[in-house]
C-alpha cells in the first residue's frame, strides 16, 4: 500500500486530490470503485492540491468529484498539478454560462 493518499470520488473525474505533499517522480494509485489508475507524479503536489489523472486538452472541462470546476487553459499531462496556473474556474462567473 502506498504510503501517499489520494481522493478520486468519481471515474468521470480528470483529477484526483494529495492528501498529502506527493514528491515529483512518485507514481501513486488512485482508486474508484473497481477502477485503479496508476500516475506518476511529474512535479512535486502539495496536501489538498489537484492532480490530472487523465490527459487534459486545452479547453477541456476539468471534472472533480463528478462536477466541472473549470476549464483548462492550457493542455494537461497526466500527473501535471493542476491549479490556478492552468485552470480557469467556470463556477459563480456572471459572464460564462456552465
Amino acid at each position: 500500500m502506498s504510503k501517499y493518499k489520494t481522493l478520486y470520488l468519481s471515474e468521470k473525474d480528470s483529477v484526483a486530490v494529495a492528501l498529502n505533499e506527493i514528491p515529483e517522480h512518485t507514481t501513486v494509485i488512485v482508486k474508484v470503485n473497481e477502477i485503479e489508475i496508476s500516475v506518476t507524479i511529474i512535479e512535486p503536489i502539495s496536501f489538498g492540491h489537484k492532480f490530472a489523472v487523465k490527459a487534459i486538452e486545452q479547453g477541456a472541462d476539468i471534472i472533480k468529484y463528478g462536477e466541472v470546476i473549470g476549464a483548462a487553459v492550457v493542455a494537461i499531462q497526466v500527473g501535471e498539478h493542476v491549479h490556478v496556473h492552468n485552470l480557469e474556474g467556470k463556477r459563480g462567473r456572471g459572464d460564462k454560462v456552465v
